[in-house]
């Protein structure tokens, strides 16, 4: 049997800025090890609403179709900075699910 998901203790930790700091480090890992503790931060609605930003931003940087799902159900949610974030991060989902070589090219030549 192998494990699917792991507990990451530091989206428990009592510093926002620590919670917030560790999702974006999990975004950058794109571990689908990490999506099952992303999911519980930006399902409570009682977590302060910039980790749950962060925590969707790295659901979008997994990009699995499980963390699509998430990010879908949440593009209504009541805190204007969740639903934008959803928003970017169904851009970096379709990224990650692309060939392309970088994200946002801001040097391509129309």
């Amino acid at each position: 049997m192998t494990n699917t998901s792991v507990r990451v203790v530091g989206l428990e930790c009592g510093s926002v800025l620590f919670r917030h700091e560790v999702a974006f480090v999990l975004g950058q890992l794109q571990s689908p090890l990490a999506v099952q503790s992303l999911i519980r931060v930006v399902e409570n609605d009682a977590e302060n609403e910039i980790v749950r930003h962060e925590s969707i931003e790295a659901l979008g940087s997994i990009g699995t179709t499980r963390c699509m799902e998430v990010i879908k159900r949440y593009i209504v949610d009541n805190k204007d900075l969740v639903r934008e974030s959803c928003e970017v991060a169904l851009d970096m989902y379709d990224y990650e699910n692309s060939s392309e070589f970088q994200y946002a090219n801001g040097l391509e030549i129309a």
